[in-house]
Parts: C-alpha cells; sequence; structure tokens
C-alpha cells in the first residue's frame, strides 16, 4: 500500500496571520473614531444630572416647602428633611445618597445663585475637578444653550 499523506482540517499559519493582520487594520480603523466617545458620555450624563435627576427633584423640594435648599443644607436636604422645614414630602432621590458626577466627585450647590434668573447654581467642575479650566458644567450654561 503506497504511502497516503492524510491532511488534516484546519487553518494554516499564514491563514492564520492573514486574519490577525486584516483584524487590526480594521481595528487601526475604528478604534480612533471611538477614543473620545467616553468623555462625550460623561459630559452628557453630567448635563442630564444637572438638568434632569437633581433639578427635578429640587423644583419637587421647591413645590413642597415652598423653596429651595440652602447652600448649608445642599443637595443631602433631598434626601433627608432638614429641621425648620415644614412640607417637605421627600426623599426626591431614589438613591440613598445624592449621586457623585461622572468623574467621582460631588456635584456643587449654591442657592440663592449667583445666575439670575436661575434661582439656583448646580454644577460639576468636570474632569479636573476643579473650578474653572473650561470643563465645567452647569445649570446656567445649558439653560442658555
Amino acid at each position: 500500500m503506497p504511502y497516503s499523506r492524510c491532511r488534516t482540517a484546519g487553518f494554516t499559519l499564514v491563514e492564520l496571520l492573514l486574519v490577525i493582520i486584516i483584524i487590526g487594520v480594521l481595528a487601526a480603523m475604528v478604534v480612533p473614531s471611538l477614543a473620545g466617545r467616553g468623555e462625550e458620555a460623561r459630559i452628557a450624563a453630567a448635563r442630564a444630572d444637572i438638568r434632569g435627576t437633581l433639578g427635578t427633584a429640587l423644583d419637587m423640594y421647591e413645590m413642597d416647602t415652598g423653596s429651595y435648599p440652602t447652600t448649608a443644607q445642599g443637595l443631602d436636604a433631598l434626601l433627608r428633611e432638614p429641621s425648620g422645614v415644614t412640607g417637605w414630602r421627600g426623599p426626591y432621590l431614589r438613591e440613598a445618597d445624592v449621586p457623585l458626577d461622572p468623574w467621582g466627585n460631588p456635584y456643587v450647590y449654591k442657592y440663592p445663585g449667583d445666575n439670575p434668573p436661575l434661582p439656583y447654581d448646580l454644577l460639576s467642575y468636570g474632569r479636573d475637578g476643579r473650578e474653572g479650566g473650561g470643563d465645567d458644567i452647569a445649570n446656567y450654561d445649558i439653560d442658555r444653550r
């Protein structure tokens, strides 16, 4: 019986290298276009918190009590009734704690605010976590757009 060579099913090294190269080229085209999306998503989340979640909770608090929480009471007044406040019907947030901004820092709240006609200032200091720097996200900037 002549010697027959049995060919097994599978991929050759050249075929595997070709597939890896193609995947690498595709990744090199796609990854740069997605690179900045994470920061854009954080900015959008902060705007949604400021305008939506926290802004709505502050408005509900004001409707129940007749005034927004003071700067000293802060956003914690949305979860726990401050002393001396009548009409409080909270908690006004579903979370157990006041949410942090997408960068893990507390939102900054001030009442009365410095930007009329808005009654309060509510902002995130953004990625750098410090006031200024061009990356702050505030209700007075969002509402003017």
